[in-house]
């Protein structure tokens, strides 16, 4: 590591440490019905989706009313999403003439369930299969709806903890309404403004035919990236305009925009804590929710930077130079963009996966096996550090309860967390929602890793083409632990709702579609659900006053503790993963090395 590299990590993380407050302050003045003065001119289109939609909001809900909007709001757009991919060769828009045979049924499928559950995973080369208009309506629209629906579950999670004595968690649509118009629109806006001056596209144009400095004729696509990738980094959604995602000069062209991508992905979980501690009445307590939250993300980003700093030591034992110097910056630049350096790599490669975005600007699969361990550790944290919009904070607050409930065991007292009591039924549902993403990682990760279908089996397909052909077993390029990490972290980063790949493994198989489908809806709602049941529970508790044997959870001692239990919840339930993947594929490179 070096003092250049140790600063920009810095400097990030104190524009957001300075960005907080801010964002906290504008996400609890519209969830709260005080609309700021310079948004109040958006109030009239506000009324009109209300009347046009026939909703009405003075109406309150329960947690199961607020369950059922939310899945049939999902459903709805899924739906719709699929009809447009599989339909798109009849729909404008679509200059290069895209149409069913690009996007079969099992990809239609798992890209639709996708982008509904905010993971963003892409099987499929996005420029050589999805017209304008299929990633304007039917991917782009869930940038907007997954985020705002992600935004009103934590929301109604921090009125369980800020209620009492009601069954009122809110109402899920005007919740979405106001997290869509007066914080996910402005900003958005905003952004796409900054991403057009860096130099990313904003266009209708037909693909451009160019010549290459060696000669050759090049394709180079054009469409509406901006606008795409402003809400796209700020819904945390990932999913990108082109194949190399983030490390694509139109989507992202400079250093700042670079450092735009990265605040955008974090400002709206950072700032959904802030907003908790107000809801609450006790700031201290989001700022305990930040502390842990930061302290897991720096720790996760110095180790990722510092390994792939030091490089790949069977290239120093050949003699070249690992160390960075004034003529080439040393280390692993093996999948990294040139324009950005390690530094920004590693720095984003942690940032996108602590806050389940899944943009990318560097390959995750060509890190070092300890430096590629960070981002998977980071989704398999349960969307706690950081998370993605709205997640970050409900998954945060799955571990706060399992964290009181041990913290009461140490006091010998009954659990109380912000005045409420946390009870068996509390703990039973943060338990519920934590064994199923587990039970989806490590359940379809085993079946990945056993299947052997026929090499010529329909199964095997490459979902864009109807050609067969001679997949790797499991259709994992790599064996050993590389190839079982892979498989690891793409069912991890499905059901972590992430969406970046380690990109050895072929995903846009009938298989790998549908599996890797079936996990991003339970890693979404089967998480969801228990936690808004524990909503319901905990809004209809009467507040408690403190005592003198209150735990307090608005200190370092429970930031602390906090920490304590993502890191060895985590460590139990996936060791044993972990360390047949990437932690042997570490001391297989460092045993051959000493050879």
């Amino acid at each position: 590591m070096n003092i250049h590299g140790l600063s920009e990590i810095l400097l990030y993380f104190m524009a957001i440490l300075l960005l907080t407050a801010p964002m906290g302050i504008l996400l609890f003045n519209v969830f709260e019905g005080r609309i700021p003065f310079g948004l109040r001119i958006l109030r009239p289109l506000e009324l009109l989706i209300y009347r046009v939609c026939r909703v009405d909001p003075r109406a309150t809900m329960r947690w199961q009313e607020y369950s059922a909007a939310l899945l049939i709001f999902s459903l709805a757009g899924a739906l719709l999403s699929y009809a447009l991919l599989r339909l798109q060769g009849w729909l404008p828009l679509n200059p290069q003439a895209f149409g069913a045979a690009e996007v079969t049924p099992d990809l239609a499928f798992n890209t639709a369930v996708s982008f509904t559950t905010n993971t963003n995973w892409q099987s499929y080369v996005p420029e050589a299969t999805v017209s304008m208009f299929s990633n304007m309506l039917a991917l782009a629209m869930h940038n907007w709806m997954s985020a705002a629906a992600g935004m009103a579950v934590a929301v109604a999670l921090s009125r369980g903890f800020s209620r009492a004595d009601t069954d009122d968690l809110g109402n899920f649509w005007v919740d979405l309404v106001r997290g869509s118009l007066y914080v996910l629109f402005p900003i958005a806006l905003l952004a796409a403004l900054a991403f057009v001056h860096s130099g990313a596209p904003q266009n209708f144009s037909a693909p451009q035919t160019i010549r290459t400095l060696e000669g050759a004729q090049q394709i180079v696509p054009q469409g509406p990236v901006a606008s795409q990738e402003a809400i796209k980094q700020l819904g945390t959604n990932g999913g990108g305009y082109f194949n190399a995602n983030s490390a694509h000069p139109y989507e992202n062209p400079t250093a700042a925009s670079d450092l735009l991508t990265k605040i955008l992905i974090f400002l709206i979980p950072a700032g959904l804590t802030y907003m908790f501690g107000k809801m609450v009445g006790n700031q201290g307590q989001g700022w305990a929710l930040f502390g842990a939250m930061g302290a897991l993300f720096i720790a996760g980003a110095l180790v990722c930077y510092g390994f792939e700093q030091a490089g790949n030591p069977h290239l120093a034992q050949l003699g070249i130079a690992m160390s960075a110097d004034e003529s080439q910056p040393g280390g692993n630049m093996e999948g990294k963009e040139t324009r950005f350096g390690i530094a920004a790599s590693a720095l984003f490669a942690s940032v996108t996966t602590a806050a389940s975005c899944g943009a990318v600007n560097s390959m995750h699969d060509s890190f070092t096996p300890i430096g590629g361990l960070v981002p998977l550790f980071n989704i398999l944290s349960g969307e706690a550090i950081f998370g993605g919009v709205g997640a970050g904070l409900y998954g945060m607050l799955m571990f706060v309860v399992l964290a009181i409930f041990i913290a009461g065991l140490m006091v010998g007292r009954t659990p109380e967390y912000v005045g409420k009591k946390i009870g068996r039924y509390e703990v039973q549902m943060a338990m519920l929602a934590l064994l199923v993403c587990a039970f989806s990682i490590l359940g379809f990760s085993a079946l990945s890793s056993t299947y052997d279908l026929p090499q010529d089996s329909a199964w095997n397909r490459v979902g864009s083409s109807a050609a067969y052909y001679g997949a790797p077993r499991n259709n994992v390029n790599n064996a050993g632990s590389h190839g079982l990490s892979e498989m690891i972290y793409a069912f991890a980063s499905a059901t972590g709702n992430n969406g970046s790949a380690f990109a050895g493994i072929t995903a846009n198989t009938p298989f790998y579609n549908l599996t890797l489908g079936v996990a991003m809806l339970a890693g979404r709602f089967l998480m969801i659900l228990p936690l808004l049941a524990m909503a319901g529970s905990l809004v209809r508790k009467k507040r408690i006053p403190e005592s003198a044997g209150t735990f307090p959870t608005d200190s370092i001692t429970f930031a602390a503790l906090l920490v304590g239990t993502i890191l060895i919840v985590g460590a139990l339930t996936f060791f044993p993963g972990l360390a047949l993947g990437p932690i042997v594929e570490h001391f297989q490179l460092h045993q051959l090395t000493l050879q």
